[in-house]
């Protein structure tokens, strides 16, 4: 009797168990839906998201080049600045003051931080070769030491008048035009700045020098 028992409870307990395709299609259906669920929640603040980045730009275009009250995406072409085509890679933005003269450009670089890669704009004026303003448009530094690349006022301070000959050289304690002071517990990320500045330096100002925006070079 025990024997015609033991087949059958083994059946139930199978019966108990679902199978590996059911487990599979469950997963599938699981791991589809929350896709569907993270593209759809990408799509509906992809527009927020741009526009705030657009809106961040545009504040510090006028933060890193003071006096500015109008500026010009430009793209270097055939050895010209002219406005920029939709899917320009690299721009700078001419400036301009309320006489409608240059004031100089807001350049965008990016490089290697500590932690990930540092992205920010800078002021710079082609006739007096120096930077009059920087900031951070992203960083992801460790918050407290290598965010204050963002939150130190003293550190910011070193980007009102750098000059950018021969380079930018970061130091301990500053004594030249082209030097910065780094930051106490947050010198990698203060080196990435200079190295930033530098590479995108080497890049952009080459074109700009003698160079001038196709609005300008028309009305002469």
């Amino acid at each position: 009797m025990s024997e015609e028992l033991e087949p059958r409870a083994a059946e139930t307990e199978d019966a108990s168990e679902p199978s590996s395709t059911r487990l599979i299609v469950t997963l599938s259906l699981a791991g589809l839906l929350s896709g569907l669920i993270l593209v759809g929640a990408y799509e509906l603040t992809l527009p927020r998201i741009q526009a705030n980045q657009a809106r961040e730009l545009r504040e510090a275009v006028f933060k890193v080049l003071p006096g500015t009250e109008r500026f010009q995406e430009m793209a270097f072409v055939d050895d010209n600045l002219v406005e920029t085509e939709a899917d320009a890679e690299e721009v700078v933005y001419a400036g301009y003051d309320q006489d409608d003269e240059l004031l100089g450009y807001a350049i965008p670089g990016e490089g290697a931080g500590f932690q990930d890669t540092i992205k920010l704009i800078y002021g710079y004026q082609p006739d007096r070769r120096i930077i009059v303003g920087m900031e951070v448009l992203e960083s992801r530094e460790t918050p407290g030491l290598g965010d204050k690349i963002i939150k130190d006022a003293a550190f910011r301070k070193n980007f009102l008048e750098l000059s950018v000959d021969p380079e930018i050289v970061p130091v301990t304690e500053k004594g030249a035009p082209n030097e910065i002071d780094t930051i106490t517990g947050a010198t990698i990320s203060s080196k990435a700045i200079a190295n930033i500045l530098n590479a995108t330096n080497e890049r952009w100002l080459p074109r700009l020098e003698g160079s001038k925006p196709n609005d300008q070079q028309e009305e002469k």
